[in-house]
């Protein structure tokens, strides 16, 4: 069985390409509806479940460790999209699934700032004066 990374670019991929509902398993829209092309995922290290018990994933594809192992570091869903060479919607599909496990961790970008104290608007307007005047 061939995958999308080992289709010949001369060939449409239509006998050699895995289709999307086979990668989903038939699903056509994510579970979860949180996700937009900016939300920061970011794999968890230790799983816990809500007693502190370590949770054992199921059964996960190769599609769901490679979205692991680019989440070390947080990325944008459109990032782990275009590294992964599968449309938002199939990415969308399995995201929700390890989110669900517990093995990866979703959040708004403005989070991020708000964490690090807030955006300076101070250089935040130095910034779009800058750029006005290119």
């Amino acid at each position: 069985m061939t995958s999308y990374w080992d289709e010949d670019e001369e060939d449409d991929g239509a006998d050699s390409m895995v289709r999307p509902y086979t990668i989903t398993s038939g699903r056509t829209a994510p579970e979860r509806d949180e996700f937009t092309l900016i939300t920061l995922l970011t794999s968890v290290q230790e799983p816990v479940d809500a007693y502190g018990a370590p949770i054992r994933p199921g059964r996960l594809q190769p599609e769901h460790r490679m979205i692991l192992g680019r989440c070390r570091t947080p990325a944008a869903v459109a990032e782990v999209a275009a590294d992964l060479n599968l449309p938002v919607s199939v990415t969308k599909i399995l995201l929700g699934d390890l989110v669900e496990q517990g093995l990866l961790t979703a959040r708004a970008p403005i989070s991020v700032a708000r964490a690090a104290g807030g955006a300076d608007r101070g250089l935040l307007a130095a910034v779009r004066e800058g750029l006005r005047r290119l």
